[in-house]
C-alpha cells in the first residue's frame, strides 16, 4: 500500500535529483513576438519587483549565477528562459517584475503588457508562481496579477519569498490570510508555500510540486 507520505518522500526525491541537474539559460524575450516556439512545459515565476524571484530560481536549481540578481527592482525587463536535463521537457521562466520599478513609465508599462499578454496567450504555460515577500503581504497590485490569471486558465501557487526574515508566529500569520485571501480566486491553489533563497526553506516541497506537475501532464 503506497501513502500519501510516501508519494511526497518520492516525489522530493525525484524533484532533488531533477534540479541537482545543470539547468543553463536559453532565451531572452522582450516581446510576445520573439518567443521561443512553444513545446516544453513552462513553469513561470512571477512577483513584484525585488520580490527575489532570481534569488529563487538559483536556490531551486542549486546554481547561484543562472539567474541574475540585482538589488535595483526592475532590472528584469524580458522573459528569460531556462532549460534543464534533456529527459525532462520543462521550461523555467523569470518573469519582468511588475510595480514599482526604476525606469521609465513608458517602459514599466510596455514589460507589464508584456506579462499579461504571456500569461494569456501561452499553451505550454503549465503553472505560475505567483512570489509574494512574506514581510508585506498580498498587495493591490498582486491582486491585478491574480485576476489575470484567474481570466487566463493557468493553474497558478503562491509562494512566500524571504520567509527566514520575520518570526514564525508572524509567518504562520501571514500563510493564514494568504490562503484566505486566495478563497476568493478559484483557479488558485489553496496551499501557501513558504520559502527561503537563503537558508533553502521550502526548496524540496516547491521542486516536489513542479515534479508532480511534470507526471500529472505526462512530460
Amino acid at each position: 500500500m503506497t501513502t500519501s507520505h510516501d508519494t511526497d518522500e518520492r516525489l522530493i526525491e525525484k524533484g532533488r535529483k531533477l534540479f541537482a541537474q545543470s539547468w543553463r539559460f536559453t532565451h531572452a524575450s522582450p516581446s510576445i513576438e520573439s518567443l521561443p516556439p512553444m513545446g516544453s512545459l513552462e513553469v513561470a515565476f512571477a512577483g513584484r519587483s525585488n520580490v527575489g524571484k532570481s534569488s529563487l530560481i538559483n536556490a531551486l536549481t542549486g546554481q547561484n549565477a543562472l539567474a541574475r540578481t540585482s538589488h535595483t527592482p526592475g532590472r528584469t525587463q524580458e522573459l528569460i528562459f531556462f532549460e534543464g536535463p534533456e529527459y525532462a521537457p520543462l521550461r523555467l521562466v523569470d518573469m519582468p517584475g511588475y510595480g514599482y520599478a526604476a525606469a521609465a513609465k513608458t517602459k514599466v508599462a510596455s514589460w507589464t503588457e508584456l506579462i499579461h499578454q504571456f500569461l494569456l496567450g501561452r499553451t505550454s504555460l503549465a503553472r505560475v508562481y505567483v512570489l509574494i515577500d512574506a514581510r508585506h503581504g498580498l498587495k493591490e497590485v498582486d491582486q491585478e496579477i491574480l485576476k489575470t490569471l484567474d481570466r487566463s486558465a493557468v493553474s497558478y501557487q503562491l509562494i512566500l519569498t524571504k520567509a527566514d526574515q520575520i518570526k514564525p508566529a508572524e509567518l504562520a500569520s501571514r500563510i493564514a490570510e494568504t490562503e484566505a485571501a486566495l478563497a476568493k480566486h478559484p483557479a488558485a491553489f489553496p496551499q501557501v508555500l513558504a520559502t527561503s533563497s537563503r537558508s533553502a526553506t521550502g526548496m524540496p516541497e516547491l521542486r516536489a510540486a513542479i515534479t508532480r506537475l511534470l507526471e500529472e501532464r505526462g512530460a
